[in-house]
């Protein structure tokens, strides 16, 4: 009876490993330089205005809003002024071209970004308009005011804010922040969940960022393959959970820091710097591979704490690093650059909880397929982590190029 298990299983095993290594090898290949998602992200920031009044801040990219207008209300004006005052980086003049086409301005936002209590809230838009930047792009601040009937049961949001039918970006986020009707805290609009209610509860807004957290990682092709590059590299369990944990420590800190503006480091230097990780933790497995000739090293004789060797804790140190790195690009793709506030950092939190959930489902399913093989089969696992670990540094490779050049 065994044997005939390990005849059927053979084969089932050698098919899952060649089956994963493909897909890894076409989303290598398919994926884009920039493997995030998040294009576009809009901040809102709602207060009260007074009795029946919600006062609505939105900050807006600036170059985005002017196509996105323009194009909404075939207002070639707009766009000529709006794109001359962009081009030529001049604040005072990309104020003016809002500003002599407010209507526009106002047509847009109160279309897209909705507010209503018992029933819908009518907006006003401010008289300044001004401009700030974020990670270096200029954004337009819009101030509105809303009348609104009065309402029991809080104010629903809606934000529409550059869909991804207008062609221009994909996959908008508007991260709402708020302190009205007795409530505050913070969460995250996209096209698959535009509205919310000031009436939710904590449970609910914090599972916006942890559905954000999970997706985020789920669709950050980057960062899954550094992941892989980690399981496939690790000779025992031990190993990988302290590895993971190590990145998961890592990232943590310097994500929450990045979220809460302590720190900041330009995308120029981070997104390449991800990039190069994954090719430095895939190349390092088939360094190991190519000098010893062997996939599983017996590590029974280990000494110190956690039973490491010096190769091991060289390599935690590497992924700490490279965590550290990786945390900023998480922050970079959330979007979020607000003041500290215990209800920020429990988002943030629970961002991060996402992030980690997806993560241990991978280690959960991949790694013991690839200790189950390499003790079955063991050249057929040697073969499969070793392809597995080309595809991945040739990724990082690649992308670490485009990035450094600039190339989409």
């Amino acid at each position: 009876m065994s044997e005939v298990i390990r005849r059927v299983l053979r084969p089932l095993l050698v098919a899952a490993v060649t089956v994963a290594v493909a897909v890894a090898a076409l989303f290598a290949v398919a994926a884009p330089a920039s493997a995030h998602g998040i294009l576009s992200v809009v901040y809102a920031d709602l207060s009260s205005g007074g009795p029946g009044v919600v006062h609505a801040q939105l900050q807006v990219e600036y170059d985005l809003f002017i196509v996105s207008a323009a194009d909404a209300a075939k207002d070639d004006p707009l766009f000529r002024a709006g794109m001359g005052a962009f081009d030529a980086g001049d604040p005072g003049a990309q104020i003016a071209a809002l500003q002599d086409h407010r209507d526009d301005v106002s047509a847009y936002v109160s279309d897209r970004f909705r507010i209503s209590g018992t029933s819908e809230c009518t907006p006003t838009l401010a008289d300044d308009i001004t401009m700030t930047q974020q990670e270096g792009v200029p954004y337009a601040v819009l101030d509105l005011d809303y009348a609104c009937p009065p309402s029991e049961n809080g104010h629903e949001v809606v934000s529409s804010l550059f869909p991804d039918d207008e062609g221009f970006v994909t996959d908008t986020k508007t991260i709402l922040t708020y302190a009205l009707d007795l409530h505050e805290g913070s969460t995250v609009l996209d096209a698959e969940h535009p509205s919310f209610s000031t009436a939710q509860s904590p449970l609910e807004r914090f599972w916006e960022f942890f559905r954000l957290g999970a997706e985020h990682l789920l669709t950050g092709i980057d960062h899954i393959l550094f992941l892989l590059a980690l399981i496939v590299g690790s000779r025992r369990l031990r190993e990988v959970v302290v590895a993971a944990t190590t990145f998961t420590v890592a990232h943590s800190v310097t994500f929450i820091l990045a979220a809460t503006g302590v720190v900041a480091a330009p995308p120029e230097i981070v997104e390449p710097t991800i990039a190069l990780s994954i090719a430095v933790v895939g190349a390092w497995y088939l360094w190991r591979l190519w000098r010893r000739g062997e996939v599983d090293q017996d590590l029974s004789r280990a000494h110190g704490f956690l039973r490491l060797d010096r190769a091991g804790w060289l390599r935690v140190g590497v992924v700490f690093l490279f965590g550290l790195v990786h945390g900023l690009g998480f922050a970079s793709a959330l979007g979020i650059d607000e003041p500290w506030s215990w209800t920020l950092l429990w988002s943030l939190l629970v961002f991060n909880v996402g992030i980690e959930a997806v993560q241990i489902g991978l280690i959960v399913v991949v790694f013991p397929l690839l200790v189950l093989l390499r003790r079955r089969l063991p050249r057929v696992g040697m073969w499969a982590s070793g392809l597995l670990a080309v595809v991945v540094t040739v990724a990082g490779l690649v992308w670490f190029v485009q990035r450094i050049l600039g190339v989409e």
